[in-house]
């Protein structure tokens, strides 16, 4: 059903010459755009120019790999599912709200018919013409309108049925989506935790290794490169002190000096 639904979407956005190739890009994996030009038998300019249109609607996406001999870039791609799918509701509401004013305009409003031309006219533009056909000049007849309501009715029961099926594998086509996206996350977080695992492991040997000696821990380090800078700083403090007693032993006045030498040597002679 699904296949049946891109093909519309195709035709609906390119046109039916087109619609070939849904069935080409419905892959969980993306398709080589020579492959799909080849199978479709088309130029490669004509694919991309379809492949262009249906990627201004979202409907595909495209990835890119670089040719290592030849240098160029290949451009590879898939449907969009769920966006198509979204994409065909979406007109297909439009499609109901159109048929449902046309059989309210049909049970309330008479039209006119001209049987010769088989050309129908509303009462409006039937009174402009006087109820006379323009082209051929007869008389218009009240059109009996139950075979166009019927029609109406049946193209919108169809439509509606259409509806609810697109909605039943837009559903399943999420349900999908999220299952890929649940698995890719656990396997992720598999990653993540293996990675940590495999951290402290690594840790733990290291540790091993500092305790047996063989390779010295950080912390120890680290007291020890602070043990070297305070025996500086000690040291440092040190000789200040000593250059300042120096220097105030050097700034001693002279007149305290010579009066102590003359102390001594009175304190001599006494003897």
């Amino acid at each position: 059903m699904i296949k049946k639904f891109l093909r519309d979407v195709v035709v609906i956005v390119v046109g039916k010459q087109a619609e070939e190739i849904a069935e080409l890009l419905e892959n969980k994996k993306h398709v080589n755009e020579f492959i799909i030009a080849k199978k479709l038998d088309i130029t490669i300019n004509q694919t991309r120019n379809i492949l262009y249109k249906l990627s201004d609607y979202g409907l595909v996406s495209s990835i890119r790999k670089k040719d290592k001999k030849k240098g160029w870039y290949t451009y590879f791609w898939r449907f969009e599912v769920s966006k198509a799918l979204e994409f065909l509701k979406l007109e297909i509401n439009k499609k109901l709200l159109q048929i449902n004013s046309q059989i309210k305009s049909r049970e309330t409003k008479q039209f006119y018919v001209c049987e010769k031309c088989n050309i129908e006219f509303n009462e409006e533009n039937a009174l402009l013409h006087d109820f006379t056909c323009p082209e051929c000049g007869d008389v218009l007849t009240l059109k009996d309108n139950t075979k166009v309501l019927r029609d109406f009715k049946r193209n919108l029961e169809k439509l509606e049925k259409e509806r609810e099926l697109i909605k039943i594998e837009l559903k399943n086509e999420n349900e999908k989506n999220e299952k890929i996206r649940v698995g890719e996350i656990n396997k992720l977080e598999k990653e993540k935790s293996k990675k940590r695992a495999k951290d402290r492991e690594e840790r733990k040997e290291a540790k091993r290794k500092a305790e047996k000696g063989k390779v010295p821990s950080k912390k120890k380090a680290k007291k020890k490169v602070v043990k070297k800078k305070a025996k500086k700083k000690v040291v440092k403090k040190k000789k200040v002190v000593k250059k300042k007693a120096k220097k105030k032993v050097k700034n001693v006045p002279k007149n305290k000096l010579k009066k102590k030498i003359v102390n001594k040597k009175k304190s001599k002679k006494r003897i």
